[in-house]
């Protein structure tokens, strides 16, 4: 696996944080683009790095918190690499990875529990992308 690219805001950074613990009990490597406070901030000074970084290779996958989590996956979702998927629950993001290949994990802080995010998480790493059919549709979603 290679490092896996996790970043917030202030409304996402205490998940965040939680996750980072996650991960390091997974023995998982990850690169943390920031915020390192929950002093108010902009998400997407923390989105586009790791959006950068998951599509140059660099990382792989990517995890984003903020409160709703819509701004920030808005934010990933303008590169054209990025297949950012809002989940809030285990379902939503089995489909995110089986049909649309999710590459960034998008987690609404103010919205779930921490207990749901481990639910949501183990999910997003167990679960691959099937191909076949939703193959030809994901290649269609890149502006061109």
């Amino acid at each position: 696996m290679k490092t896996i690219a996790i970043c917030s805001d202030h409304a996402g950074y205490e998940m965040k944080t939680y996750i980072c613990q996650w991960l390091e009990t997974k023995g998982w490597e990850y690169m943390d683009f920031g915020t390192h406070s929950a002093e108010s901030c902009d998400y997407a000074d923390f989105a586009h790095p790791l959006a950068d970084a998951v599509e140059n290779g660099k990382c792989y996958p990517g995890i984003a918190v903020c409160g709703s989590g819509n701004g920030i996956n808005m934010t990933l979702n303008k590169h054209q690499g990025i297949r950012a998927a809002l989940c809030w629950n285990p379902e939503i993001c089995e489909l995110a990875r089986q049909h649309n290949d999710a590459n960034v994990l998008v987690l609404p802080a103010r919205f779930i529990s921490m207990d749901e995010a481990d639910r949501i998480l183990e999910k997003f790493f167990s679960t691959e992308f099937e191909g076949g059919r939703h193959q030809k549709r994901i290649e269609k979603i890149p502006v061109r």
